[in-house]
């Protein structure tokens, strides 16, 4: 009889899509400008089947602000890589993540009296 350890979380065959450190090194770089600005407050990371997600929040227990997504699917068609607003809406698509980002940047830019 041969044992088989127990793997309660892993599916065989069942990848998740998650962000690489090189990825997260410049969305947690604005998070954290966001934060010192006093604009977002949490974030949460989800790690799903198609998508990894990582979501802005304002406070702890609201809905999030910001969406920024990773679906490798759509890397030959619209971009792996998009920013959603709270609606809904898609703000930024593109291959290039520091260029998705970049819609979110200029929310830190205020005019100074």
């Amino acid at each position: 009889m041969t044992v088989q350890p127990l793997q309660p979380f892993a599916r065989p065959g069942a990848e998740q899509v998650a962000f690489h450190r090189t990825e997260l090194s410049p969305i947690l770089a604005l998070y954290g400008r966001m934060v010192a600005a006093g604009e977002w407050r949490d974030y949460g990371i989800s790690c799903l089947r198609d998508v990894a997600v990582f979501s802005v929040f304002r406070r702890t227990a609201e809905n999030p602000l910001y969406r920024i997504e990773k679906r490798p699917t759509l890397r030959n068609r619209q971009g792996q890589y998009a920013v959603i607003g709270m609606d809904g809406q898609v703000l930024k698509r593109g291959n290039d993540l520091r260029t998705v980002l970049q819609v979110l940047e200029r929310k830190l830019i205020r005019a100074v009296d």
